[in-house]
């Protein structure tokens, strides 16, 4: 082999490898002899509650953990809520699968499970993420937009929770999640439920009514922090929507004549006082 066709096949290989690459940009991850050195999902906040049900002791959570990693969806992520009454004894056990995380974002769930007897300690641990690498930069990952939003208390301690959820892409979402989180005068998470919305077209925003009970302390609700999310353990359905562009915020034309003349400003007076 000449000195040129060794150049020339090195020149080759370099470009082959150049196009298996990664897309540049990557945020800058670290990356150790087994590939990039992901961080662990992180638990913001969580909080549980125990209220007497009809058919025992209703157990409900609320949770938000967030993906510090900025180019990887955490999949196949589940938490694990275990009870324990005054002896120590287990009297509730529930794996909750969870969605998937988005790319630099948080997922904000709720849950409730029924134990025969009253838990005193009520704690969640949660399964490690499965990491895949996302198709689209995280910009293109559009947050799913509430509008009307309300809540009221109910006579019963309850609070009602409304509003509407929009989806700023032009593909369909064929089923979401929205999450209503409600906190304190101090910010801290006292509760929150979940309910689901189907079928949401660009353009048409589709409502949304969810009940929150058992609410963890008897401090007034000052808020409410509510979201929406695809379904599934996999970032798929996400990355689908992604795929196929959002939308501009509007496209519809305006319907009225535009004005004869620019309308202009007035100056406010000048104040001539001593």
């Amino acid at each position: 082999m000449t000195q040129r066709s060794r150049h020339t096949t090195a020149l080759a290989l370099a470009l082959v490898l150049a196009a298996a690459a990664p897309l540049g940009g990557c945020g800058g991850d670290e990356r150790g002899p087994e590939g990039p050195r992901l961080k662990p999902l992180v638990i913001k906040e969580q909080t549980s509650s125990v209220t007497q049900g009809a058919g025992g002791y209703v157990v409900t959570w609320a949770g938000v953990v967030a993906n510090p990693n900025r180019w990887y969806f955490g999949e196949n992520v589940a938490a694990t809520v275990v009870g324990r009454d005054a002896a120590g004894k287990e009297v509730v056990r529930m794996e909750q699968p969870l969605d998937a995380v988005p790319p630099s974002g948080a997922l904000k769930f709720t849950g409730q499970a029924t134990a025969s007897a009253r838990p005193v300690d009520v704690k969640l641990t949660y399964k490690p993420a499965v990491w895949r690498r996302a198709t689209r930069v995280p910009s293109a990952y559009v947050p799913f937009p509430i509008s009307s939003a309300g809540t009221e208390k109910l006579g019963n301690g309850s609070y009602l929770v409304t509003g509407a959820v929009a989806n700023p892409y032009a593909k369909a979402a064929t089923s979401l999640v929205v999450t209503a989180l409600l906190r304190d005068r101090a910010g801290k998470l006292v509760g929150g439920a979940s309910t689901y919305v189907d079928d949401v077209h660009a353009g048409a925003p589709r409502r949304f009514v969810l009940t929150v009970d058992s609410l963890n302390g008897a401090g007034a609700v000052a808020s409410t922090d509510i979201t929406a999310r695809t379904w599934g353990s996999s970032g798929r359905p996400y990355e689908e929507l992604a795929l196929s562009g959002a939308v501009p915020a509007s496209t519809v034309r305006p319907r009225t004549p535009p004005f004869t003349r620019d309308r202009g400003y007035q100056a406010m007076p000048v104040d001539r006082r001593p």
